[in-house]
């Protein structure tokens, strides 16, 4: 039986980079967000023990390393199955975006798989092989609104949050995440287990005592702890400027981004590429609540308020010849709803 899902696509509401580990990763801490945007996956189980890769579009690998073959290898192994497959992947999302794009359609493969083969494996199962394959893979295990921590990989379902409008950059540049790693570590001398990265404002020369790494972490978590608390007690998060008087249905998202909370990769890939600052210029004097980049990039995004802020604000971008679409948030249930929503 063929199973089609779709897979879809996430962003960074802030991410924090700390220390890095002994183990060659960073310490992050970052809220992940699905978003509407998807590719389709299509999983189709055969006879024989191959396990095939077809996407139409070139920067797609199709080999081993492709996260749906190195997913469904694990997944077989666990159900002590010996089967072909063939995935078929329809490419809508950037490659190399920031947007997640290839670990959601691993999770995506993992699921039709189980649905195709009318199997299933422990939810802690799932999450155990996701996060072997990439850091990314287990938010999509989640979906809505995901605390993550670790390199990424620990993830913890927030509350479910009011849909809000987004428009979503993507200009035709490649960012390399592990280059963005790189350029990070070399401008703040970072070195393995003793990294002392700056706070956003903090500059490489600067002679002031820097905070420490768990500092970092742990004022990230204390922002994120406070939001949520704020949410759980029904209030509007205290500090946050301008959000008092509103409707709840507004600001649950808006009010964690107005504490100040910003993606470190920006200080790093920014410089390499002038040409996203200027569309995070681009959505903020549009009027969007919050625009950051996303992961290491290079899609941009931009909250607002509204749809219609939202589709004058794509126009714009649109008319300087960047790719740009509006879109919105999901919550945990839609994202379960629409992923599902599969075809024999």
């Amino acid at each position: 039986m063929s199973v089609t899902v779709r897979s879809f696509a996430k962003i960074n509401l802030g991410l924090r980079i700390g220390a890095l580990r002994p183990d060659g990763f960073h310490e992050l801490r970052t809220v992940y967000q699905t978003i509407a945007l998807h590719d389709v996956i299509r999983v189709q189980p055969t006879s024989g023990s191959r396990i095939e890769i077809r996407c139409a579009d070139p920067r797609v690998p199709t080999d081993e390393s492709n996260t749906c073959h190195r997913i469904v290898a694990r997944a077989l192994a666990v159900l002590k199955m010996r089967r072909g497959v063939v995935i078929e992947i329809e490419k809508h999302l950037p490659v190399k975006g920031g947007l997640g794009g290839a670990s959601g359609n691993a999770v995506a493969a993992l699921l039709a798989l189980e649905r195709a083969l009318k199997k299933t494996m422990p939810a802690s199962e799932r999450l155990r092989i996701a996060a072997e394959v990439g850091s990314d893979l287990p938010l999509f295990l989640i979906g809505g609104t995901v605390i993550g921590s670790g390199r990424g990989e620990e993830v913890y379902p927030a509350m479910e949050l009011p849909v809000i409008p987004c428009v979503i950059a993507t200009p035709d540049i490649g960012v390399s995440t592990p280059r963005a790693f790189a350029d990070w570590d070399a401008m703040y001398g970072v070195q393995n287990g003793t990294s002392d990265p700056p706070d956003a404002g903090d500059q490489p020369s600067s002679k002031l005592t820097r905070s420490t790494p768990s500092d970092r972490m742990l004022r990230f978590s204390h922002t994120v702890s406070a939001w949520l608390s704020g949410l759980s007690q029904n209030k509007i998060l205290s500090g946050v400027p301008g959000s008092r008087g509103r409707g709840r249905a507004e600001t649950p998202l808006l009010d964690l981004v107005r504490t100040g909370i910003e993606n470190d990769f920006e200080q790093v890939v920014f410089p390499q590429y002038p040409a996203l600052r200027q569309v995070k210029r681009v959505l903020e004097r549009a009027g969007a609540s919050y625009a950051s980049l996303s992961g290491s990039g290079s899609a941009v995004y931009g909250l607002f308020s509204s749809r219609k802020l939202a589709a004058a604000a794509a126009a714009k971008l649109r008319e300087q010849g960047v790719p740009a679409v509006v879109t919105t948030t999901l919550t945990r249930q839609q994202y379960w709803k629409k992923l599902l929503a599969s075809s024999g």
